[in-house]
């Protein structure tokens, strides 16, 4: 499979049924951050929590993007904080990281003052999503992800929790016509 780094993967609508209440990944999309022969990480995109940044980054808070939350990037790690930024330049600066094209990682140990010129955007999460050697492939190949390019916007969107529905609706075709997918198909 080729690497999947950058790009995003979208749950597969399932039925309620088939759903645990505290199922992180029911109609989430999820930002790759890492792809390869060792396995697989990334960030949920679409699940912000109730916590204000400040809560666990104090001195963060009038820095990230609207909706000015803490998210929640997956069931691991969560004891841990990650900054995904948006970096328009072309290279890399002092506390931060590029990954690929114009998102990066911000160095959360970094006074804000030295980072915050080399930003558009701002995005804090708690946890991470990750998977073993050949897992998430296998996912893949049993249904449960659509594969889709990412765009730039996507991480930092203004209304996280239509993120599903708004790339499935742009990638059209099956992955489109799934949004009508009930979750409980019997009260159809």
């Amino acid at each position: 499979m080729d690497n999947l780094t950058g790009r995003l993967l979208v749950a597969v609508p399932r039925e309620e049924q088939d759903v645990a209440d505290d199922d992180l990944f029911d109609r989430s999309v999820v930002l790759l951050l890492n792809h390869s022969s060792e396995g697989a990480h990334g960030i949920v995109l679409n699940r912000p929590l109730e916590a204000v940044v400040d809560a666990v980054l104090p001195g963060w808070q009038e820095h990230v993007t609207d909706p000015d939350h803490l998210f929640q990037g997956g069931p691991l790690g969560l004891d841990s904080a990650l900054g995904l930024v948006s970096m328009p330049g072309g290279g890399e600066s002092l506390g931060l990281k590029r990954l690929f094209r114009g998102v990066g990682l911000v160095d959360l140990d970094a006074p804000p003052s030295v980072v915050l010129p080399e930003i558009a955007a701002l995005r804090i999460y708690a946890g991470h999503s990750g998977w073993g050697p050949g897992q998430l492939e296998t996912e893949i190949r049993e249904g449960h992800w659509f594969v889709v390019d990412a765009e730039a916007a996507d991480a930092f969107s203004e209304s996280p929790l239509r993120l599903w529905e708004d790339v499935l609706r742009r990638v059209g075709g099956v992955a489109a016509w799934s949004i009508t997918f009930p979750d409980d198909p019997t009260m159809n």
